[in-house]
């Protein structure tokens, strides 16, 4: 799968963060036609730090859960700009401190804006990793930890988006494309009841 990709679209870490923390419950799609006006308007951490709350809504509406996500995105910002002069914190760890920034958030963002080794787990990578038998764990730290065990620092990034791309296109939750798969051959299916 060398077409595999992140799906959002941004062109700086600071837009990337932006666009993360917005995909959280809604699509990557409806993500990025809410964006381009979005990262027109706020090009810095101090942009968004100054913006009163309801120009924020506004702007990001047609996303799920618009109100909690501008609010996490406010505070986020305005401690990027007092905390960190307006610069992305590079690590994990400091990301993860973040008003609305998650173990995943933090985990995509050092990996695609800094090419930290990261593995982050959401639902497609915890699908996956299960119906290939990589692991029996539903909590996504301990999905990540076995997969991360599993493979060398170097390829976690690319491991976190092949089976991304693959649980979005293929291994789909209710109906996996099984006769299409890639990896068929060599998957046990586990849990898998229906398959075409």
């Amino acid at each position: 799968m060398p077409e595999a990709r992140i799906a959002l679209e941004y062109e700086n870490e600071l837009q990337l963060l932006v666009a993360v923390m917005l995909s959280a419950q809604a699509t990557d799609a409806v993500v990025n036609t809410v964006t381009p006006e979005l990262f027109a308007k706020y090009r810095t951490a101090e942009d968004y730090a100054r913006a009163r709350l309801p120009e924020l809504e506004k702007a990001i509406r047609r996303i799920g859960l618009f109100r909690g996500k501008a609010r996490n995105l406010h505070a986020a910002m305005q401690r990027i700009a007092r905390e960190h002069g307006g610069k992305l914190p590079r690590t994990r760890e400091e990301l993860y401190r973040l008003p609305g920034v998650g173990w995943k958030t933090a985990g995509v963002v050092v990996n695609h804006a800094f090419g930290t080794p990261a593995l982050p787990v959401d639902t497609h990578v915890g699908r996956v990793s299960r119906r290939l038998g990589l692991t029996r764990q539903e909590d996504p730290d301990k999905v990540e930890a076995e997969l991360s065990a599993l493979l060398p620092p170097e390829r976690w990034g690319r491991a976190h988006q092949l089976l991304i791309w693959h649980g979005r296109r293929t291994c789909i939750a209710r109906k996996p494309h099984c006769s299409r798969c890639v990896v068929a051959a060599d998957c046990p299916k586990v849990g898998v009841k229906i398959s075409d």
